[in-house]
């Protein structure tokens, strides 16, 4: 077959009604639910994603050492706040689940406080854990609050 012949009136004419009728098929006259981007369960990413950009924005005052969404871990390194040089944190934040619910961040924090000159190791208060997990949560509701308003 000649190249003539498919670009040719009656060829041309019944591909574009074949493309017509394939693209049609595409698009339903039936209405398509929408997605609702601020459902508790937002997972694109492995772990809900509130709780992950919550918990990223939380942490963010620590260089990074591993963030892996699909895993839903992030470890900071070690952090010396300015104005205490001696003392330093480090914190692990672990997203157990694709919901957003209180029992789906756990944060573990290590303290340590210099003495002779080296690092040694300090015990963190239970509170300190458990207002970093409430201050992810707080985000991630307000990441939710903002998908659900826009």
């Amino acid at each position: 077959m000649r190249l003539s012949a498919l670009t040719s009136g009656p060829f041309r004419a019944a591909a574009a009604l074949a493309i017509v009728a394939v693209l049609g098929g595409c698009a339903s006259k039936e209405k398509r639910p929408k997605a609702d981007l601020a459902a508790a369960k937002v997972n694109t990413i492995g772990v809900n994603s509130y709780l992950w950009r919550a918990a990223l924005e939380t942490v963010s005052f620590a260089p990074l050492l591993q963030a892996d969404s699909n895993g839903g871990v992030i470890v900071t390194d070690w952090y010396a706040n300015p104005a205490n040089p001696g003392e330093r944190v480090k914190v692990t934040v672990s997203i157990l689940d694709t919901d957003l619910r209180a029992d789906a961040v756990r944060v573990a924090a290590s303290r340590q406080v210099t003495q002779g000159g080296s690092w040694v190791d300090a015990p963190v208060q239970a509170a300190t854990v458990q207002k970093l997990e409430d201050i992810i949560l707080t985000k991630a509701r307000e990441l939710r609050r903002q998908a659900v308003a826009g």
